[in-house]
Order: C-alpha cells, then structure tokens, then sequence
C-alpha cells in the first residue's frame, strides 16, 4: 500500500463525517429518525475509526487532530440545532451548546489578538461534556427512531448536559483568565 495515501486516511475518514453533517440536518429536519440515527451511529463509528487507524499506524497529525475535531463539533452542533428547531430539544439547551463553543473559540482568537496565543487541551470535564452530548443524541434519535417514550430520562439527560456544559464553560474560563493574567 502507499505510505503517503494511507497516511491521510484518518483524515480522509474525518472529511467523511463532516460531509455527513448535511445528511444529518436532512434527516433530522424531514424527521426521517430511523435514517437519522443511522447517520448519527456511521458518524461515531467514523469517529472511532479514525482516531484508531491513526494511533494503530502511527498516523497522527496537526492537521488529523482539527479536522477530527471540526468533523465532531459540526454534528454535535448541527445536529442540536436541528433537533431544536423541529422541537426535539428545548432550544435553549442548543443555544447554550452552541454559545459555550463560540465563546471558547472567542477567547482563543482573543488571546491571539492580544499576543498571547493560547493553546487549547481538551479538559476532563469537556470529555465528560461531550460525551453527555453525544449520548443525549444518540439517545433522543434511537427514541425518536423506535417510537420510546421519553419522559424523566429525556429531561434528566437534558439537564445534566446543561449543567456539563456550563462546567466545561466555567473550566475553559478559568484557564484563559489565568493565561491571561486577568
């Protein structure tokens, strides 16, 4: 096999899922829940396989890490929206999803601005958080896709994805004022 081609496959598998980003919204905003959550669960496995394939072979890169990143957060967000907006999830929690992002990008291209580059780790409780938000998902278009009722758990996972993603807000913050000297 070619070195150079296979050694852009993890972000060949990356540019697959977010070019499943607009198949999703699709889905969600026709309420096609069967196909949706189809999408979803390719977009994971997607996921999954990328970060394999480039740990396995040694194939990690710059270049991997954003796209991965970019490709995770895309869905995430979309997905939230839509579902939002065909009444799925309160909109407020995708709103307060898509600020908590915004604002992390906004301190960060700050800092830049300001000369004081920062780089940006993910923390314990931003996986914990995206995890939450993944599953919440998840969970919702299997609901939505084999007719569940939703009820206590629905609102629960709601909130705890809430309360995660202002945690993760409240981490992010914490280690900008400080980078910052604020």
């Amino acid at each position: 096999m070619n070195k150079n081609w296979f050694a852009f496959l993890p972000n060949l598998i990356s540019l697959g899922r977010l070019a499943l980003v607009p198949v999703s919204v699709d889905m969600i905003a026709s309420r096609r829940w069967p196909e949706a959550l189809a999408v979803f669960l390719v977009a994971g496995i997607s996921d999954a396989l990328d970060g394999w394939v480039a740990r396995r072979f040694d194939l990690r890169s710059e270049l991997g890490a954003y796209l991965d990143a970019i490709a995770d957060k895309a869905l995430l967000i979309c997905d939230f929206i839509t579902l939002a907006i065909v009444e799925e999830l309160p909109m407020a929690l995708a709103l307060l999803v898509v600020s908590r992002d915004l604002m992390i990008i906004g301190a960060v291209i700050l800092s830049w601005l300001l000369d004081r580059p920062m780089e940006i780790h993910p923390l314990a409780i931003s996986k914990v958080n995206t995890f939450a938000q993944i599953g919440l998902v998840a969970a919702l278009l299997a609901a939505l896709a084999f007719g569940w009722p939703r009820g206590l758990w629905a609102m629960a996972a709601e909130w705890a994805v809430a309360a995660l993603t202002l945690a993760s807000l409240a981490a992010y913050f914490r280690r900008w004022m400080t980078h910052m000297s604020v």
